[in-house]
Parts: structure tokens; sequence; C-alpha cells
């Protein structure tokens, strides 16, 4: 990923150097002249958790023997996931365009725990979870371009994304909440085809909210999880998302 990332940085600035070129036939010549239009989005993405561990901590366990654990939890590798959308673009001048895109994101993290207790049993030395999520969102952007040469666009966006949960269980160490809000910033290119209009975009997102459910360990039965349940207190959202918007 980090030798994907500029090579796809400097493909999209690409069309920067068009100024040096000689003009020729454009396609789509009024596409962008249309007050509304509506098109279709698929890509893929990382998704990432930044945890707050808590530290040393006192578990009371079944039989009423108070514990000490000091367990960390961290995501310790990427997943990729994909997305699929819909999307709604209103132009507002020659520069801006606001965008509404309903798209639904699947994802994993794989989450390890580190129990750092040297007397502890070889069972609870380390543990692992694959966090699945599916997210249903709908993201409203602002979108900036430069003017258009020849058949390349740039463009930067801005905008927010509030997201549905759709996953989660009682059976799991940690859980998400239903509800989180991103904030996301990126760049692309318009390719104008001859028959539609090309856009790859990448893009960043944050959770602006904690996304750990924290009343997750009210509700487990096997009470030997809730040192690892009960190992973190914050969690923040992010994402790496790369789309193609065919319009």
């Amino acid at each position: 990923m980090k030798r994907f990332l500029p090579i796809l940085l400097i493909w999209l600035m690409l069309p920067l150097v068009g100024v040096a070129q000689e003009r020729t036939v454009q396609n789509r010549p009024y596409t962008d002249l249309r007050p509304f239009h509506f098109g279709i989005l698929v890509g893929t993405n990382l998704q990432d958790l930044e945890f707050n561990n808590v530290g040393p901590q006192v578990i009371t366990d079944d039989q009423g023997v108070a514990r000490e654990y000091t367990i960390t939890a961290d995501q310790d590798r990427w997943d990729n996931g994909f997305q699929v959308g819909v999307l709604a673009e209103l132009r507002i001048n020659n520069n801006f365009q606001f965008r509404l895109a309903p798209a639904l994101y699947f994802g994993n993290r794989h989450v390890s725990f580190h129990n750092m207790n040297p007397q502890a049993t070889d069972s609870l030395i380390s543990r692992t979870q694959n966090l699945k999520s599916v997210y249903i969102g709908c993201a409203a952007d602002l979108i900036f371009g430069a003017q258009r040469f020849n058949n390349h666009r740039p463009y930067m966006m801005v905008g927010v994304n509030p997201m549905i949960n759709l996953t989660g269980s009682e059976s799991d160490y940690l859980k998400l909440k239903r509800y989180d809000v991103f904030l996301e910033a990126g760049l692309g290119c318009d390719f104008y085809l001859p028959f539609f209009k090309l856009r790859p975009e990448l893009k960043f997102m944050y959770g602006l909210t904690n996304a750990l459910d924290a009343t997750h360990a009210d509700h487990v039965k096997d009470k030997s999880m809730l040192p690892y349940t009960m190992s973190v207190n914050r969690a923040r959202s992010k994402m790496v998302v790369l789309t193609f918007h065919f319009e």
C-alpha cells in the first residue's frame, strides 16, 4: 500500500501538466453543464481502528477472585474491503459541485490482544478477533474542480459521511457502535471518455466519534472475555478509500 499511494497520486496529478500540451477534440463537451446527473461507484478500501488502551485493570472472576490484567489491543494488519453505491451530483457553478453518494462499505479489521502479565497462562498470552464490518453511509461532499483541459479535469473534495454499522455480535471481544460520522477529504481526476465520464478518486476518512460500544461488557456471557473487552475504552475508525465513479 505504501508503494501504491505515491504512484496513484502522481497518476492523478498528471493532467496538471496538460498546459504544455496541444488542444485535442473534447469528448462529451457539455456533460459538465448539466445541472444534475447520476452515476454509480465501485472501489476498494482499507479500514483501521485507533485504540486507546486502559492499561492495568482488576477483574473479578466468577469465583470472586480479583486478578490484575494488563492487556493491549491493536489492529496488526490491513485487510482489503470494497464498496458499491450510487451518486447524485448537483452543479453549483463552473468549479463547484455538491455530491450525495449512498454506498455500502464492506471490510474487516484483524485485532490482536496481548496479555503483558508474564505470569499468565499460555491461553491468555494472546488472542485475536476478526472484526468484520458492513457500513451503509451517505457521503455529502463539496467538490472543487480545476478548469477542464482536453479530456482531463483534476479536483479536490471534502465532506462528511454519516454511517450505520450493520454488524456486531455479543460473542466478540470488542463491538462497535451502530452509528458513526466520518470526515473525509481527497483528490481525483475526471477522465472524459467517448460514452461516459470516469472519475478515479482517493480519499481519507476519519471517524469523529468514539466508535467503541462501551456497554458491550455488560452483555458478554463468557466472563473470561471481560479482561479483553474492557482493555480498551476508546476507538477511532479510519479508512483509505479508492473509488471509481462512472457518470
